[in-house]
């Protein structure tokens, strides 16, 4: 069975390492009591340092929210996935936020390096694909996920592709309020993006590759996700940031239990 993940992105926010501290304080042993999926916080890079230390005698993992693909050089304000390793065991690649950034807007093809340097510094990427409004109102869901999985997975052997993360998102969901149903998201993810890996790398690595849903979790809506069958855990927003954060995870638990 595939171990169902639950990953905190805290974006910009929780930025000051005692405000970080804080906060993860609070939630580290009530997470650390749930059993059955894996927890994961993605705090900004200011605060990555003290938050590893307060997790380390936890179960919990740690994981950056982005990274450059070189390993070191002439790149003002980048962190490489050589500064990570020590301090993260997962890493964000892809994020909509990012691939629609102003001015050097993500592609696929610098998302695929970002990833291949990942792997080789043996941090688990969470590769995030997802379509926007027009494009799920026109019906190009289907061909434009397709599309994303195939160009970040490039190049990459079945036993790589068995160390990666995949999270859903369609971008017309994420902090609008307007998840996609459950239904729905089940489908695309098995579908267009288990359907996609198994053409490329073999029905055992799609099989194998946990999936992930994210674009507007709630502590209400959580349970509904987690019980459809291709749905592996949810990357989670302003959601994880809020104190009934805990109660979320626990509900994600429970259903993925009851599968």
């Amino acid at each position: 069975m595939r171990q169902p993940i639950l990953a905190a992105n805290w974006k910009m926010n929780l930025g000051r390492p005692q405000e970080a501290l804080d906060f993860v304080r609070r939630i580290r042993h009530p997470l650390s009591e749930i059993e059955g999926v894996l927890n994961v916080v993605c705090p900004p890079f200011t605060a990555l340092a003290a938050v590893a230390e307060a997790l380390a005698p936890t179960q919990i993992a740690m994981g950056a929210q982005n990274m450059h693909w070189e390993e070191k050089g002439a790149h003002t304000g980048e962190i490489s996935a050589a500064m990570l390793a020590g301090l993260c065991q997962f890493v964000i690649l892809g994020h909509s936020e990012r691939r629609a950034a102003g001015g050097a807007p993500e592609t696929d093809a610098s998302i695929n390096r970002k990833l291949r340097a990942a792997l080789a510094y043996d941090l688990t990427p969470i590769l995030c694909v997802g379509e926007n409004l027009r494009q799920q109102e026109s019906g190009e869901t289907h061909g434009f996920v397709t599309g994303q999985v195939a160009s970040g997975l490039e190049g990459l052997s079945p036993e790589e592709i068995s160390r990666c993360v995949i999270a859903y998102e369609p971008i017309w969901a994420i902090g609008t309020g307007r998840a996609a149903t459950p239904v729905d998201a089940n489908r695309v993810i098995a579908l267009t993006i288990r359907a996609a890996i198994a053409e490329r790398f073999g029905e055992s690595a799609a099989q194998a590759l946990r999936v992930q849903y994210g674009g507007s979790v709630t502590v209400d809506n959580i349970g509904d996700f987690m019980a459809m069958p291709e749905i592996d855990g949810a990357l989670v927003g302003g959601a994880s940031l809020k104190p009934d954060y805990v109660e979320l995870v626990r509900r994600a638990a429970q259903a993925a239990g009851s599968k």
